[in-house]
């Protein structure tokens, strides 16, 4: 019966891949399976040879398509292994069995055969895939000095600069395995619908910053976890729509007060409801001098905002003596949104600064009464970076709203949408702008800091850097002076169809001397199933869907698109261990499909979907353009993702070559699995991931944002995990790396809320170090 169920369906799903002009081995399989279920329902013996000859031609087919790639070749011969083997142990019972020679023996051995291939498949499934696998140790880099590094963790990326590498080197690759929970905090905040604790706590001495999707902010002990003061900022939740994220805060001493002196010591923080607060580092208490009563209301110069879509996520970044604020706007409402204005405030007083408003160069900021600033312009949703002698503020931007059609946006706009923007700290005067996607109409902003690293020139001397990835999977080198490519760059031709109205880029720019993160452009055989039946939906799906490989152009029917919106590199950006020169990155790797509606359709779907509410994903209206829009992800009806594993990988570049060093899969699925059962095995899949890696001084990489609740630490030469540690819940964010001043330990600080689409969630701040004795004193953790 289950043969014949499956070869109904091989047959069924086979023709509708065929008239799709796909391949026939389906429907070929499914009349073979039928087949063989006859010849099994009737006790017939000839369903060996029938079948040996079906798993024979299979096992070629799969070769051909796959080569010896394990999970590709364990979706394609696993179930049909499983098959073989209980029809080989039916072989010498059925009829006209008597009258073969040593049937017993040779059914029986094909059975113990096949048992020992799936038994070293599921084995196997454990290990991780290896897309690169080391073939060299880089040196330590003669210049570094880590005496220079700062030992605090002033804002995301820990420095203004953002390469998120954290000097300190107690815990090594020796005694890591020795780690254990020090202390746990819990912050009381528990908000799930879409709001994620995707914070890295600042740590300032021994007091540890910690902020919560609601923006509420902490101080604690960083070597015992005691709560020294809480900030609650009231933050109305309708005014959010749910998408509330406090990735980091900002930190500052003003100069010239004394040292006890209230407001000496601040922190800002950023609110959903359009917040700037001040607040004294010592208590927690609003800095009255700032703004008015310790707050800055950055509605103000922003005309009509529907609450929820302006959110500056990211949190400020304090650049010298101002305070950078940019600001997640809702994806694919409206083609009047609200604008994507970069600004900056005095770090004492909270004035204005200055605005980047690429709508308004040259006038006078704030707008005067009854204006405002240029809407739906780019964002910045990411944060940016700082370089204090150049004195230049990097801004990562995202596109002109709506994102999937551009026809209606200004040549102001498309001139710095998905781009790096240089601009004068003091200032805010443009100083170059280098673009990285051209007209983006596939929602590929800049998700993460532009990293400022100085970087290996091949002649004994450094290059001032900055490292930019994009959703695309490209990483691009630039110098930072000029906004000038360091590595190559070239632009190639793309597809130009567009839907009437739009006006696509003929060209776009690859990244051609870096390695990219990303699958290469897919075709039906890289459609993924665990068992060939959910692989033959994938197929089907595949095959239905508009697609020409790369910026394949937003259209009025279903297409797909790869690497997706969502990105494979995404907030957490990228790393860079400075003492050997390689940077971390890591990905996701799922494929998304979409499609313009017209406006009538929009309404429809709108209607019949129940969708009555503002959100980036499903229906999308785009009003005042002449489509709405429609997203979602390209699923097996098992929930599976349809491209080969792995869903998410993690990578070394070696900088000084801009090669690979290694790259493999990360993530395992025990916490998901099909039909949203969990799995509960570790198996070596590879999970989408969002929040960055933290290399540290000692040649390790501490990671906590997989999708399977552990804490690891990884070695940075050879990608090999040391040692994981299970979480009470996923943590999408990136950890916090430091020594107590007041213990001397060394110290892995994760937040762990719940990472996305898990069904868990906590708020936990999880404290790991090394037991008090055998605890020494830090061997690098700087000044």
């Amino acid at each position: 019966m289950i043969l014949l169920l499956v070869g109904a369906y091989l047959i069924y799903g086979g023709f509708q891949l065929i008239v799709l002009g796909g391949s026939i081995y389906y429907l070929l399989a499914g009349l073979a399976l039928i087949a063989a279920a006859i010849l099994l329902f009737r006790a017939d013996v000839r369903v060996g040879h029938l079948y040996l000859a079906f798993f024979v031609v299979t096992l070629v087919w799969a070769l051909w398509e796959t080569g010896l790639k394990f999970w590709p070749l364990t979706a394609r011969l696993g179930m049909f292994a499983v098959f073989g083997l209980l029809i080989a142990l039916c072989l010498p019972k059925l009829r006209g069995a008597a009258g073969i020679k040593r049937i017993g023996p040779v059914s029986y051995g094909v059975s113990a055969v096949l048992g020992i291939g799936l038994v070293a498949t599921f084995i196997g499934a454990f290990s991780p895939v290896w897309l690169v696998k080391p073939d060299h140790v880089p040196a330590a880099a003669s210049d570094y000095k880590p005496a220079k590094e700062p030992s605090q963790w002033v804002g995301f990326g820990r420095t203004p600069s953002g390469e998120q590498f954290a000097p300190d080197s107690q815990i090594n690759r020796s005694n890591v395995d020795k780690l254990e929970v020090a202390w746990t905090f819990h912050t009381g905040d528990m908000s799930g619908n879409g709001r994620e604790n995707q914070n890295t706590p600042l740590k300032i001495g021994n007091t540890l910053y910690p902020c919560t999707p609601t923006n509420q902010v902490f101080a604690v002990r960083g070597d015992t976890g005691e709560k020294l003061w809480h900030f609650d900022p009231h933050v109305n939740p309708g005014s959010t729509a749910g998408w509330m994220r406090c990735r980091s805060l900002a930190y500052y001493e003003v100069p010239g007060l004394a040292d006890n002196a209230p407001g000496k010591r601040r922190l800002y923080v950023t609110t959903g409801d359009m917040r700037l607060i001040a607040l004294d580092a010592t208590n927690g208490k609003p800095v009255p001098g700032f703004g008015k009563d310790g707050t800055v209301f950055l509605a103000d110069g922003m005309g009509a905002v529907i609450p929820g879509f302006y959110n500056p996520t990211s949190g400020p970044l304090l650049a010298g003596k101002n305070l950078i604020v940019g600001g997640w706007v809702m994806d694919n409402q409206s083609a009047d949104e609200p604008s994507g204005v970069v600004r900056a405030f005095d770090a004492v007083t909270g004035d204005l600064a200055w605005a980047w408003d690429v709508g308004r160069p040259g006038q006078p900021n704030p707008p005067p009464a009854g204006q405002s600033y240029t809407r739906s312009t780019p964002n910045m949703w990411a944060t940016p970076s700082y370089d204090p002698e150049l004195n230049m503020v990097y801004l990562p931007t995202g596109n002109g709203t709506p994102d999937l059609f551009g026809g209606q946006r200004s040549a102001a706009t498309d001139r710095v949408g998905a781009a790096v923007v240089a601009v004068d700290a003091t200032t805010g005067h443009e100083r170059w702008t280098f673009q990285l996607v051209h007209h983006d109409v596939w929602d590929y902003d800049m998700p993460s800091k532009p990293v400022l690293y100085d970087m290996p020139d091949g002649k004994g001397g450094r290059i001032p850097a900055l490292v930019q990835a994009s959703k695309n999977g490209e990483i691009f080198v630039l110098d930072r002076r000029t906004g000038k490519p360091i590595t190559k760059v070239e632009e190639r031709p793309v597809p130009t169809n567009g839907v009437p109205g739009e006006k696509l880029s003929p060209t776009q720019p690859y990244s051609v001397g870096m390695p990219s993160m990303r699958d290469p452009v897919l075709n039906e055989k890289m459609m993924w199933g665990i068992t060939p039946i959910d692989q033959l939906n994938c197929r089907i799906q595949f095959k239905s869907l508009y697609y020409v490989g790369d910026y394949t152009p937003p259209q009025l029917k279903w297409y797909l698109q790869s690497p997706s919106w969502y990105g494979t590199t995404n907030w957490g950006g990228q790393a860079i261990d400075k003492q050997h020169d390689i940077m971390i990155v890591n990905d996701m790797r799922v494929m998304m499909k979409g499609r313009l509606l017209s406006r009538e359709d929009e309404i429809a779907q709108a209607k019949k979907t129940g969708k009555g509410s503002h959100s980036t994903g499903g229906v999308v209206p785009m009003s005042g353009t002449p489509y709405g829009g429609e997203r979602g992800m390209v699923m097996s009806f098992l929930g599976v993702p349809c491209t080969n594993p792995p869903f998410g990988t993690m990578g070394a570049i070696d900088m000084r070559t801009q090669k690979m060093l290694w790259h493999r899969s990360l993530g395992t699925p025990s916490e998901f699995g099909p039909l949203g059962i969990k799995t509960h095995l570790p198996i070596e899949l590879g999970m989408p991931t969002l929040g960055g890696a933290v290399p540290t001084g000692s040649g390790l990489v501490f990671f906590s944002a997989t999708s399977d609740y552990f804490l690891r630490a990884l070695d940075v030469m050879t990608g090999e995990t040391l040692w994981k540690s299970k979480l009470p819940v996923g943590a999408g964010s990136t950890p916090l790396v430091f020594t107590s001043p007041q213990d001397g330990r060394q110290y892995v600080v994760v937040t762990a809320h719940g990472s996305r689409a898990a069904p868990d969630y906590g708020d936990y701040i999880i404290a790991y170090a090394l037991p008090k004795s055998i605890a020494v004193k830090p061997q690098a953790a700087g000044n």
